[in-house]
């Protein structure tokens, strides 16, 4: 198991170089959520991919849904290609 700060360097290693402040912030949050995620599907389970698109048809409760980021220049798209999370 890696540290914290052992993944943030691997972190600043894949992010381009012009990227800013806000961009690391945001990439150490969506690390952070999909670690979390992980670790609660280990504990607790994973449901049925039916039952996934049922509830996804119904509507996810807002409790779910993780705040959309600011735009803040520089396409996301593109850190999130190069992080692999596309």
């Amino acid at each position: 198991m890696s540290t914290a700060k052992h993944e943030v360097e691997l972190l600043l290693k894949k992010l381009p170089d012009d990227c800013s402040l806000e961009d690391v912030q945001y990439h150490l949050y969506v690390l952070e959520k999909v670690r979390r995620g992980l670790e609660e599907a280990r504990q607790q389970g994973v449901i049925p991919q039916e039952e996934a698109e049922a509830r996804r048809k119904n509507g996810l409760p807002s409790s779910v849904v993780a705040p959309r980021p600011r735009r803040l220049g520089g396409d996301r798209r593109v850190y999130r290609l190069r992080l692999g999370l596309l």
